[in-house]
């Protein structure tokens, strides 16, 4: 090898390495995912976007995703039928050749313990596990009968997140900033925030998958750090850290030229982003600035301090954030899960859909309450129920959905779906037309195919009872 080469070379692996105080764990996690095989070439990946329908309100997302699948019996949907049928068989008609995850068919009902009332001008149901959540119903649109074909955690969560059980597969958030882009010029345009137990699915649920890097979900932390390494180390001035980015971005510039791969241009456009980053998050995080009424409707937690956080970054121009609160999944202990996790949640899901819509930002902000899937009508021991992908409830608010719409009905024990029912892939395509994006024109070619969030085939349906 001539040296002048070595040497080259060992410049280059200085600086991509070092990143000269961004860190290289900051930039990993900004450009997680696999490299893309041919991605769109634009100047700024992230540069706002026109949608494909002109009259849509959503312009941002909060999608909130309880991770384990809480119970609908408790939350969302009084059943005075499993009163009677308590500890009793269904009909074996009802379970016959079905799939459970543990129980087996001779397992019996099991009524819920939760006190229920209707509220608001909607007369919506909730339980009194969520007495905050209950005054904004006539915000809600209810969703009763959700399905999906995956009965564990890991897939149900790929299906909820990313359309499809299986990995390597762009999240709902990566699709949409793909889409649209982001407002922001100093943060990423997809965040994503956690509370609680870890979701099964891990950063599979946030993944730019097969698309550029630059649409991969960012996790943020709620202290500290905003992005771990994100701060220079002592002694680095921003003045030579900015001749050190300007130097790696002459190298990226001359492989970019020679290969022509734009995931090189991803790279580039991550570390200018990590730099402009180092000064915005830090101020993101600081909410000193919020009013002593805005901090006591939030309440305490992490998770708390995450709806606030997220309210923050949809002001600065964040296109969509994740905040996954984990720990849901009860196959026993169901009373003290659903008491303990519904405290955490609670207030501040309300307080976030309130301050909103004080400020004239809840109709162009969808908020989402998702899982992958419900528990059964049966119980599993004393005080558990089993997976139950066949009929279970969501709810978003905001952003053009239909204000105080409850839709969908289950039978009289909420086993099966008797209208209106709504699979994972309809919700998605539903919910990108909120933000004007038809889902059958936001494709990407990969491994020969037009790839969409909801697959290749026919899946995906709207629900225009959804939309206001």
């Amino acid at each position: 090898m001539n040296p002048a080469e070595h040497l080259l070379e060992t410049r280059r692996q200085f600086l991509t390495t070092s990143a000269s105080g961004i860190g290289g764990a900051a930039l990993a996690s900004m450009l997680a995912g696999e490299p893309a095989a041919a991605a769109e070439s634009r100047t700024d990946p992230l540069a706002p976007r026109e949608p494909h329908l002109t009259n849509a309100k959503a312009k941002a997302c909060i999608f909130v995703y309880l991770a384990g699948a809480p119970s609908q019996f408790e939350l969302f949907t009084p059943k005075p039928k499993l009163m009677e049928l308590n500890g009793k068989k269904l009909p074996d008609s009802l379970t016959e050749g079905v799939r459970f995850a543990f129980i087996n068919r001779n397992a019996t009902c099991l009524a819920s313990k939760r006190k229920f009332a209707q509220h608001g001008e909607s007369r919506m149901w909730f339980s009194d596990a969520l007495p905050h959540l209950a005054t904004c119903a006539d915000d809600i649109c209810m969703i009763h009968t959700m399905h999906t074909k995956a009965f564990n955690h890991h897939p149900g969560q790929l299906v909820m997140c990313c359309g499809m059980q299986s990995f390597g597969r762009p999240s709902m958030g990566s699709w949409v900033t793909y889409g649209l882009g982001s407002e922001s010029e100093n943060l990423p345009g997809y965040v994503v925030l956690t509370a609680g137990g870890a979701a099964r699915g891990g950063a599979t649920l946030y993944s730019n998958g097969f698309l550029p890097s630059s649409f991969g979900g960012v996790q943020f932390r709620n202290q500290g750090e905003p992005v771990l390494n994100l701060d220079n180390p002592a002694g680095l001035t921003r003045e030579v850290q900015r001749k050190s980015l300007d130097a790696l971005a002459d190298l990226n510039g001359e492989r970019l030229r020679l290969q022509g791969d734009d995931e090189i241009r991803s790279r580039i456009d991550a570390y200018e982003l990590a730099f402009r980053m180092q000064s915005a998050a830090p101020e993101l995080i600081d909410t000193s600035g919020e009013s002593r009424s805005t901090l006591d409707s939030y309440g305490e937690g992490d998770f708390a301090k995450n709806c606030l956080l997220a309210r923050r970054m949809v002001e600065r121009g964040v296109r969509f954030v994740n905040i996954f609160h984990g720990g849901w999944d009860a196959h026993g202990g169901l009373a003290g899960n659903i008491t303990n996790n519904s405290k955490a949640v609670d207030q501040p899901l309300a307080a976030l859909l309130k301050d909103l819509k004080a400020r004239g930002m809840l109709d162009s902000t969808l908020v989402v309450w998702g899982t992958e899937f419900g528990r059964t009508p049966l119980a599993q021991g004393n005080d558990g129920r089993d997976h139950h992908p066949f009929a279970f409830s969501m709810w978003m608010a905001g952003g053009g959905s239909r204000a105080g719409y409850t839709h969908g009905r289950t039978d009289d024990v909420g086993w099966s779906i008797e209208e209106n029912p709504v699979h994972a892939n309809d919700f998605q395509a539903t919910a990108l037309r909120l933000f004007g994006l038809d889902d059958r024109k936001l494709t990407y070619r990969f491994k020969g195919l037009d790839q969409r969030l909801t697959g290749v085939g026919e899946d995906g349906k709207l629900v225009p009872e959804l939309m206001a």
